[in-house]
């Protein structure tokens, strides 16, 4: 008699690499005929609440997720997902450190990445060298701020630079979290303490709200990372510090203007280059609830594998592959031929370090987030006033006080001090 096939509800984001992996499944399906995948695609705020809740309540609705590097050591350190078995074919010592140490709790992977990135400068060389500047492999944020004001020419459509804005503790405050990180910041002290009111605090949002005041675009509270993508794409940025997987979209002449024009250097630093860039990792992990724990280690081991990579080559050319995860990729003469960001996002995943991300010591994992279960919340709080003192609707400092009050209620909420 043959055996009723396995189905694996997998949850995962609506962007392009997952929906590639859509499509390439059915290859997994047929090396594994017993197995049948069914997809769930959400948008990302979606599948956050919608995985979280469904771990929190043991719900056993999903056999793999899709989640980032912040969930992944607070949901391993509560026993909430399987441990990652790989075999000697898969090579984990492949995978880079950054983002093996970020999926892992005491030595042991409880997600395996999918794509990864840091964050880092993304420049217009034609309007650098127009104006005779030379931008560093590591640029200070005043040498930023210098060249931001020479290339500005809102007359001809063109803003020094473009940030993010817009509110959410993975829009504005992961952009900002690193910009206080190199200023010598942290989000909380070693007593759990939220920091907002601090020195490196105040000069760091200054620094960023006077920065775009003058040389950004109209309405960056608005801005996150699709509405920049976009005006980049049009050839009205002269500068934008963001995610590393934005190079392959701006330097793709199929979506961009300006694709033969752009550049690439390291994340700015200011007092300290620790924390300047960030980290992330879209990764794919196993809830223990699930009863097909067997088959749903075989698939993640399957999608983020070097096998994989090198499907996804195949099918789709070498600059489409999914980048940030292995050493194997960058080694690899064909990727770096199609991937001209190819070394500068190598550089900016390997100098970032989760474990130590900021000036200070801190209590807390992660570079641009706080690996606690209040950082949501927080994150979404301070966003908020942020994003409203870029728009002048507030002062710096009235802001931070706000979001000094919100931290330190959530932060006794939870019982971390009284």
């Amino acid at each position: 008699m043959a055996q009723a096939a396995t189905e694996l509800v997998i949850a995962t984001v609506n962007n392009g690499h997952m929906i590639e992996m859509q499509k390439l499944g059915k290859h997994f399906e047929q090396a594994n005929p017993d197995i049948k995948l069914k997809w769930v695609t959400l948008e990302e705020g979606t599948l956050r609440q919608r995985v979280t809740t469904d771990i929190a309540t043991k719900g056993g609705q999903f056999d793999v997720m899709t989640i980032g590097m912040y969930e992944t050591p607070i949901w391993g350190k509560k026993g909430w997902l399987q441990e990652i078995k790989t075999d000697v074919a898969y090579d984990a010592d492949d995978l880079l450190p950054a983002m093996r140490n970020g999926l892992s709790v005491d030595g042991k992977m409880f997600a395996v990445p999918f794509y990864g990135e840091s964050s880092m400068l993304m420049y217009r060389k034609d309007l650098a060298d127009k104006v005779g500047v030379k931008v560093a492999d590591r640029p200070t944020w005043t040498d930023i701020k210098d060249l931001a004001s020479k290339i500005h020419d809102p007359k001809n459509g063109v803003y020094g630079i473009c940030l993010r804005g817009k509110p959410g503790w993975g829009d504005n405050m992961a952009f900002l979290s690193t910009l206080v990180n190199t200023h010598g910041g942290q989000w909380f002290d070693m007593n759990w303490k939220p920091q907002l009111e601090s020195k490196p605090w105040k000069d760091a949002i200054n620094f960023y709200v006077d920065l775009l005041k003058s040389y950004g675009p109209p309405g960056s509270s608005a801005n996150s990372f699709n509405e920049i993508l976009a005006l980049y794409n049009e050839g009205k940025c002269g500068m934008w510090i963001d995610a590393t997987i934005a190079a392959s979209f701006i330097s793709d002449p199929k979506q961009s203007k300006v694709a033969d024009k752009v550049a690439f250097a390291q994340a700015p630093t200011m007092v300290t280059p620790k924390g300047a860039n960030w980290l992330w990792a879209w990764s794919l992990a196993i809830p223990s609830g699930t009863k097909k724990v067997d088959a749903a280690q075989k698939f993640v081991n399957w999608a983020t594998s070097k096998d994989y990579i090198q499907l996804v080559a195949k099918t789709n050319g070498w600059a489409a592959v999914p980048t940030g995860t292995r050493k194997s990729t960058y080694a690899n003469p064909e990727f770096q031929k199609a991937a001209k960001f190819a070394a500068a996002e190598k550089v900016a995943i390997d100098s970032a370090n989760p474990n130590d991300s900021t000036l200070p010591k801190s209590p807390y994992v992660g570079v641009q987030f706080a690996a606690i279960p209040e950082f949501q919340a927080i994150g979404v709080s301070v966003g908020q006033h942020m994003s409203a003192a870029l728009a002048g609707k507030t002062t710096v400092d009235a802001a931070l006080k706000a979001g000094q009050i919100a931290a330190d209620r959530e932060m006794r909420k939870a019982g971390y001090y009284k």
